[in-house]
């Protein structure tokens, strides 16, 4: 075995130096931790306060990043450059309900005065609420949406709308494409559920999504889209 180096001259070892049986290698020991809190005179009480504060300050810096990253991105395909220019420009909306976290992303398609839903999109047709990749709902907690019970994931949404009704469909695929709706993608419907819409006063050019809390625990996904609105309940369970 390797031999130890003696002590340094005047007191005690700095560190032990152990050589291999070949010489080759040594390894140094870590030298002793300091403690700035005594050499800096302060009381054993405070030292351990400070401690304290560090630990919490930490936890506060890191705990938003968890919660954030428990929210998948949105799914929109392609490079940034080829997305900004897309004339429908993908969006997203990122709110809490209770102790959660969701998202709701959509591509957001301009009307420029001619008739969409009920022309373009004929009503009693299925249509994805957007433009482009689906409309999708990213919820981090289990979660109620109109009448359907969803578990923490990703679900991708669309209507059927109609001119007096519209019935708002969970769908278990996110990663689809926005159209067409057709019986292999319905095979993946979770659930439906059947809101009445409300007109606008003012003409909405831009699809738009927004988020209003109702309550602890509740909301609404707000819809609008040239003279009509639809709310869409949304709460934590």
């Amino acid at each position: 075995m390797g031999e130890r180096a003696r002590g340094v001259p005047g007191g005690r070892e700095q560190c032990r130096i152990f050589r291999s049986e070949h010489g080759a290698h040594a390894h140094r020991a870590a030298p002793p931790r300091r403690n700035v809190g005594r050499e800096l005179g302060m009381p054993r009480r405070i030292r351990g306060m400070t401690r304290h504060v560090v630990g919490v300050m930490a936890w506060l810096v890191l705990a938003p990043l968890a919660v954030v990253a428990q929210v998948p991105a949105c799914q929109f395909r392609g490079a940034p450059d080829a997305l900004r220019g897309r004339p429908s420009p993908p969006d997203s909306v990122m709110f809490r309900l209770g102790d959660g976290e969701a998202k709701l992303c959509c591509g957001r398609p301009a009307a420029g005065g001619a008739p969409k839903v009920g022309g373009e999109f004929p009503f009693g047709a299925p249509w994805q609420l957007g433009a482009n990749e689906p409309t999708t709902l990213h919820v981090d907690f289990s979660a109620t949406l109109g009448s359907v019970s969803l578990e923490p994931g990703s679900y991708s949404l669309y209507v059927i709308p109609e001119a007096g009704t519209w019935t708002v469909v969970v769908n278990a695929n996110p990663s689809r494409w926005g159209l067409p709706i057709d019986a292999d993608v319905r095979a993946a419907d979770l659930g439906s559920f059947a809101l009445i819409p409300s007109s606008l006063s003012e003409y909405v050019d831009r699809l738009t999504f927004r988020f209003e809390a109702k309550g602890p625990g509740e909301g609404s996904l707000i819809y609008t889209w040239e003279r009509t609105a639809l709310t869409i309940p949304l709460a934590h369970r």
